[in-house]
Order: structure tokens, then C-alpha cells, then sequence
């Protein structure tokens, strides 16, 4: 069975990059437009790993990752912020929030999928 990541951005072409990179590495994919619409879509089934842009509208990346870890099925899944963002104090607000890894876009398909393989749920 094939593990399921979700992936939240407000950009289509982000997400279909993404979906395209984990389609390709046999991952299924959901898709979330904001941090609203994702955990409108969690309805607790298994989801092995969240790729999460950080600026949003409707609700951001910190505040939708600080959300799904109020979750009890969602606490331990593991989260990856994909972002332009590459402050220091984005990253530590992100890694408070429960954020797992911080890859910055523009970023190389390969690198996004090596963090998934290493952090994705069994």
C-alpha cells in the first residue's frame, strides 16, 4: 500500500511540482490550497507526512502545523515546510510548531524527496 503525503500551497504550480515528485516516487498524494482547506481534508485517515508552504492566505503554515499537532491522529505525523522563507526566526517559529525539516524553494525535487524517505511515518 502506498503511504499518503499531503501537500499545502497556495500555489498550483508548487503543488503540482511536488505531487509530481512523490506521484513519481509512488507516494499518494492530497492536496491542501491553505492551511483551512488541508485540515478541512485530514477527516482522520492516515496521513504519513505534511508538506507545508509557510505563508498562506487564510491560514498559514506555523499555525496550520501548530493545529494538526492539537490533532491526537495527527501529533506524530511528521512535517517538512517548504518555503522561500529562510529566516532563522521563521525556522525556530516553524520548529516550535513541530515542523520536522525547512527545504527553501527553489528547490531540487530530489532534495524534497531524500527528506520524505528519511522522515516519512512507516
Amino acid at each position: 500500500m502506498s503511504k499518503t503525503v499531503m501537500v499545502v500551497d497556495d500555489s498550483a504550480s508548487v503543488r503540482q511540482v511536488v505531487g509530481l515528485a512523490l506521484r513519481g516516487a509512488g507516494y499518494t498524494v492530497i492536496e491542501g490550497v491553505d492551511g483551512v482547506d488541508a485540515l478541512s481534508k485530514l477527516k482522520g485517515q492516515k496521513i504519513h507526512l505534511i508538506i507545508s508552504d509557510v505563508n498562506m492566505p487564510n491560514m498559514d503554515g506555523i499555525t496550520f502545523v501548530t493545529e494538526v499537532k492539537k490533532l491526537p491522529l495527527y501529533k506524530f505525523t511528521p512535517v517538512i515546510m517548504l518555503t522561500t522563507e529562510s529566516q532563522e526566526g521563521k525556522k525556530l517559529q516553524g520548529q516550535a510548531a513541530g515542523a520536522r525539516a525547512w527545504v527553501v524553494k527553489p528547490f531540487q525535487p530530489a532534495q524534497m524527496l531524500a527528506a520524505v524517505s528519511k522522515l516519512i511515518l512507516p
